[in-house]
């Protein structure tokens, strides 16, 4: 660990000398490594928050800093490479070369993700082919030094189609001592064939204390109520932690949580304060967080539902797959964030059914 290199709280996945929870997984990487022939694609997947691009970013680093490799087969899954019998895929983030690809100055790493609109000025909602079509420029030249090239794409889910093939266009035929590290938070979501030609590595969520441990490491006036709250809230994820976090999540599922113990009369003037905070916010992530912390009521009441095999089930699940739509519809179309979370709350009181429920 290297206490201090980002004084100011977590650093970034690219920077994060830091892997939590994920032996299994480094391990793996490490066994093919040391068998002498390394898959050429890898997809990173698992819940979002818990360390998917730190461990892109962390292979990236220890195949940078070993360039000794042998060349012998030209097949996408064999690339030969001598033996170092490494015991972690952990290096020195302080070394000059690791500090080039934080820096995004080494002429062999390349990342790929969403880039900012120009016309907007804000980050696009997906990676196009524009971007993608970076890899091929960077694998037109020879390595600038001597061994493997790695291209890490965050998230490889928010590819286009047109992007998407593009990337399985290098995957059919990958060009020598290259590896591509794919995260995903969904798999499904990606082309069948993407994921045929990736060998995978799959992530799961975090131990409860190591969520704890890390928020008390950068926020230690956190007091211990919050604390619970998070670590209950982020569900095994660091990431979602920290925007809970940092959005004033806490406060924002307090009043959702307070507003739903009104059920099934609904206090409809505190609802209304709700939907006026949501358009001051203007903010994306606090939407999110709202809308996510009513997904969570509204899977709790369909999992009692159906473990307990009660009936009216059915109008639940029908609130519950309208709520997420209505968020992709109220993000992706600009609608009124306070109108989305009104109709939301109509809904669950008339699915209610004159029943109780608590998060």
């Amino acid at each position: 660990m290297n206490d201090g290199y980002y004084a100011a709280g977590p650093p970034p996945p690219i920077a994060n000398p830091d892997l939590f929870d994920h032996a299994e997984a480094e391990v793996e990487f490490l066994d093919s490594f040391e068998t002498g022939r390394l898959p050429h694609a890898w997809l990173i997947s698992g819940p979002s928050g818990v360390g998917k691009a730190t461990l892109a970013f962390r292979i990236a680093r220890f195949m940078l800093t070993r360039q000794n490799f042998i060349e012998n087969s030209t097949s996408l899954f064999g690339n030969s490479v001598n033996k170092s019998n490494p015991t972690s895929l952990a290096v020195d983030i302080t070394e000059p070369i690791c500090r080039r690809i934080i820096s995004g100055g080494h002429a062999d790493f390349l990342c790929i993700q969403r880039s900012i609109d120009e016309k907007t000025g804000k980050e696009r909602r997906e990676i196009t082919v524009d971007e993608v079509r970076a890899i091929s420029s960077f694998f037109s030249k020879t390595p600038a030094e001597g061994g493997w090239r790695v291209i890490v794409i965050d998230s490889a889910d928010e590819m286009n189609l047109n992007a998407a093939n593009a990337v399985l266009k290098v995957l059919e035929e990958p060009p020598k001592r290259a590896l591509l590290l794919l995260i995903s938070n969904n798999p499904t979501k990606l082309l069948p064939t993407i994921r045929s030609r990736c060998r995978r590595l799959h992530l799961y969520s975090l131990r409860s204390n190591t969520v704890s441990e890390f928020l008390r490491k950068y926020d230690n006036q956190m007091t211990s109520a919050d604390l619970q709250q998070l670590v209950e809230l982020a569900d095994g994820s660091i990431g979602r932690a920290l925007e809970l976090s940092e959005d004033g999540g806490l406060d924002i599922y307090r009043e959702v949580d307070s507003i739903l113990a009104t059920l099934p009369e609904l206090d409809i003037p505190r609802l209304h304060q709700l939907g006026d905070k949501l358009n001051r916010e203007k903010s994306s992530k606090v939407l999110e967080h709202t809308f996510d912390i009513i997904d969570r009521w509204l899977t709790r009441i369909i999992k009692d539902l159906a473990i307990n095999r009660k009936s009216g089930i059915d109008p639940w699940i029908e609130v519950w797959e309208n709520t997420a739509s209505l968020l992709n519809q109220t993000k992706g179309l600009n609608l009124d964030p306070k109108q989305s979370i009104l109709n939301t709350f109509i809904a669950i009181r008339n699915s209610s059914n004159h029943k109780k429920y608590k998060l």
